[in-house]
């Protein structure tokens, strides 16, 4: 039985008191008052005080990304024991991998008015040369060289994996006259301008001219690749190929590059002949790991996308170490992108998932690659006359190459701005100048000349300045399309999707190009 008193006090007779108090709204604070207990606060009472001092938004990010790093060495250290230390090789990967990311997001955060975002490589890059070159912080950071080749091959592989992925087939096939010119005619015009201009204003012979002119000819794919990418995903470009245009040839580019550079150590016809079998060998490779990929894994298998992007990775990963080991170095990267592109065509709309999941790899890649190319810069070793005499054989060379990669594009249906853009978007150099920038210095001290390491020192400051001068800019050129001063590539696509990537209609190209003016 119930009996009811007034407004809010209550008794309770019988055995259902807990549901008689729902029903007559008498409180557990009213009950305990009654009763005359002392109130007393619940563990739930102090959880809700604690949420009010939660942390969100950037305080929660920057915590978040602080415990992560914590717990990347925590987990190193536990594992390997000493060999996580100061000093050691471990430890100098993982502070160069947190710094690198830490550079990336800082550099990312900082935006003049009316100006395109800084790229997050640049930060990435600042933070190796800063662990490289700050006294005692070299020492404690100590990165072995096989394991800094070795990583920047598998990331250059990764992004290969990115580019191939991205590559337009129709665009392609309409444009690959102009992908051979624009491979080839700068490549070789930047590299002879380079070599005459070295030979008379650094005085290096003509040998050495043309080591220096062929490491600063090759342009970097882990600088040009991702800018495209980005431009590509938002549809920046994309009726043209331009993008594709530039992803396609950079692989071509480096080949030939390098091909002069081993060419300028050696025996001539055979570096030449070897250039060409890294073609072949690389397109044929590519193909037939490609196809490889249309077969297996089935569809009907579980975790398709999964098996698919270990397969795809996994091949394009033993493709550039497999060259390597080979003896036919330039070939790898070139059936990275040839695997990555046939696979691509054969999954058709299926290839999105297996994208975005090369995506993520990318991310944790990408600080990898350009702190390691940063901490490949030793800015001691940099003298005033020849940083001075450098600088401007560098110029002198992006000039020519610039003006040369322009008439590259004539006449192949681009507007007067996407010419432009061609042209500046096309020479970035970072990746092959910290591969091989050393190699002629370290000729030179197997030969135990002083003469010749000082040709090689000279070579190696001015491909330094090269990385530290034109990858910045040229990430920098690439982002400009949010800015009001350069819409240097029409964006053909107004409303980008994987679904719709290169099915833009007529009216919507009138629409822009008229918006455009």
């Amino acid at each position: 039985m119930l009996l009811q008193s007034s407004g809010t006090d209550a008794l309770l007779i019988g055995g259902s008191l807990h549901s008689m108090f729902q029903i007559t709204g008498v409180t557990n604070s009213n009950l305990l008052f009654l009763s005359g207990q002392k109130t007393a606060s619940k563990p739930s009472d102090y959880c809700g005080k604690l949420l009010r001092y939660k942390p969100h938004g950037f305080s929660a990010s920057v915590i978040t990304k602080a415990l992560l790093g914590l717990l990347v060495f925590g987990v190193v250290w536990a594992v390997t024991g000493p060999a996580c230390l100061p000093g050691q090789n471990l430890f100098g990967l993982v502070i160069l991998f947190l710094s690198a990311v830490c550079g990336g997001k800082l550099i990312s955060v900082v935006r003049l008015p009316r100006t395109p975002p800084v790229p997050a490589l640049l930060g990435m890059l600042l933070a190796g040369v800063v662990l490289r070159n700050v006294p005692y912080v070299t020492d404690a950071v100590y990165i072995d060289q096989n394991w800094s080749a070795a990583l920047r091959n598998v990331s250059l592989a990764v992004i290969l994996t990115r580019a191939g992925l991205g590559l337009n087939a129709a665009a392609l096939r309409r444009l690959k006259a102009v992908c051979v010119r624009v491979a080839v005619g700068p490549c070789l015009t930047e590299a002879c301008t380079v070599s005459v201009v070295a030979h008379f204003l650094l005085e290096l012979p003509w040998i050495w001219s043309f080591m220096l002119g062929f490491v600063l000819a090759a342009v970097s794919p882990a600088v040009v690749v991702p800018s495209m990418l980005l431009l590509q995903s938002e549809g920046f470009g994309v009726q043209k190929g331009v993008p594709t245009l530039l992803m396609a040839a950079g692989s071509f580019d480096d080949i030939l590059a390098i091909t002069g550079f081993t060419t300028s150590l050696g025996s001539t016809w055979m570096n030449v002949v070897k250039g060409v079998l890294e073609v072949l060998a690389g397109v044929l490779a590519g193909g037939v790991m490609g196809l490889l990929l249309h077969f297996l894994p089935s569809e009907d298998q579980s975790d398709v996308v999964l098996r698919r992007c270990g397969l795809l990775l996994g091949l394009s990963v033993f493709s550039v170490f497999g060259s390597l080991a080979a003896g036919l170095g330039g070939a790898g990267g070139l059936c990275t992108l040839v695997l990555a592109f046939i696979a691509g065509l054969s999954w058709a709309e299926q290839k999105a998932p297996v994208a975005a999941v090369v995506g993520r790899f990318w991310d944790i890649f990408q600080p990898l690659l350009f702190g390691l190319i940063g901490a490949e810069i030793n800015i001691s070793s940099l003298s005033a006359y020849t940083v001075g005499l450098g600088v401007s054989t560098l110029c002198v060379g992006l000039l020519v190459r610039v003006l040369v990669t322009f008439c590259m594009v004539l006449f192949a249906g681009f507007n007067m701005k996407e010419k432009i853009f061609i042209s500046l978007a096309w020479m970035p150099k970072a990746t092959v100048q910290a591969a091989i920038g050393s190699t002629a210095l370290d000729m030179a001290r197997s030969a135990g000349d002083e003469q010749l390491q000082i040709y090689g020192l000279d070579v190696l400051t001015v491909a330094v300045l090269a990385i530290l001068i034109t990858a910045p800019i040229g990430a920098l050129i690439a982002n400009v399309k949010t800015s009001q001063h350069l819409y240097l590539i029409r964006p053909i696509a107004l409303v980008y999707s994987s679904s719709v990537c290169f099915n833009t209609t007529s009216d919507i190209s009138e629409k822009s190009d008229s918006k455009l003016g």
